[in-house]
């Protein structure tokens, strides 16, 4: 039986969970005065606007990595994160193919604790030290297989243009020129962040997480605790905004409500993510 009391939890994660959700809120609110209202904020698409994004999705995967093992039924939980995205992608395709979602990041997620789940025997066995090095170091190595190369900075390998080729490879990483989505990770070189906060799990420790427990501001953490609930009435918008979309597009010109879609869209994607780091109250 999952036990609400707040004590019972690790308070400061769902506040952190919450904060990232405030932030991707803003970070697409901000898209939208740019991209619907013509707002010039020259910054958004320049390194900041660029580092904003990154830390938005760095925080989600994570975070899902390191309450893995928070909680329970891995397996279970990575094939309804799966199932999630494949529903996303399902939407998508059907009421706004433009806007198209193939690979986001819920089926990354899912994909991840999967693999886990598959793997928990031994990745257990590896020193959480050592797995969060080599867990860092392939990330880093395999931070640009979309543009072609292993490696970093001047270090490059350059893979053969081959291993480009399909949906099947742009699953892992390795999409074609013709491949289109609104919001793509791929398995790399994401699973090895995931990964990441899987082993910085261990490295922390559960006895030294217990200042965790303390709150810091709660409504963040009410925003953590409630994000399906936010998911939930970001389904609704996004599909009423994108039947109407689907009907009215064909007599040419709804682009603001395509743009809101897209909006809507990626607000469901995250705060379904959100929820289903599945931060669990643990007593």
């Amino acid at each position: 039986m999952k036990q609400h009391n707040a004590s019972a939890r690790y308070a400061l994660l769902d506040e952190l969970r919450g904060l990232d959700l405030v932030s991707m809120m803003l970070y697409h609110g901000c898209w939208d005065l740019v991209n619907l209202f013509g707002i010039q904020a020259d910054w958004y698409y320049g390194l900041p606007g660029h580092l904003w994004q990154q830390s938005i999705c760095w925080v989600f995967i994570l975070l899902s990595g390191f309450c893995v093992q928070l909680g329970h039924h891995t397996l279970r939980r990575g094939a309804q994160v799966f199932g999630a995205g494949a529903l996303v992608t399902a939407v998508t395709l059907l009421f706004m193919p433009e806007d198209r979602v193939v690979f986001g990041v819920l089926t990354l997620l899912g994909s991840a604790m999967l693999l886990t789940g598959l793997l928990e025997k031994p990745l257990r066995q590896i020193p959480p030290a050592v797995g969060l090095a080599v867990s860092a170091v392939l990330f880093a190595l395999t931070r640009n297989v979309s543009a072609g190369y292993l490696g970093f900075g001047s270090l490059r390998l350059w893979l053969p243009q081959t291993l480009y080729a399909n949906y099947v490879t742009a699953y892992f990483g390795f999409y074609p020129w013709w491949f289109y989505s609104t919001d793509y990770f791929a398995l790399l070189p994401w699973l090895f962040l995931f990964w990441v906060g899987y082993f910085l799990y261990g490295v922390v420790g559960r006895q030294r997480m217990e200042p965790l427990r303390c709150s810091v501001c709660p409504p963040l953490g009410w925003l953590g605790r409630h994000s399906l609930v936010l998911a939930r009435a970001a389904l609704a918008g996004a599909v009423s905004a994108a039947s109407a979309g689907h009907l009215r597009g064909a007599a040419g010109g709804f682009p603001r409500i395509r743009r809101l879609k897209h909006t809507l869209h990626a607000l469901l994607s995250k705060a379904a993510l959100l929820h289903r780091a599945n931060i669990a109250p643990i007593p």
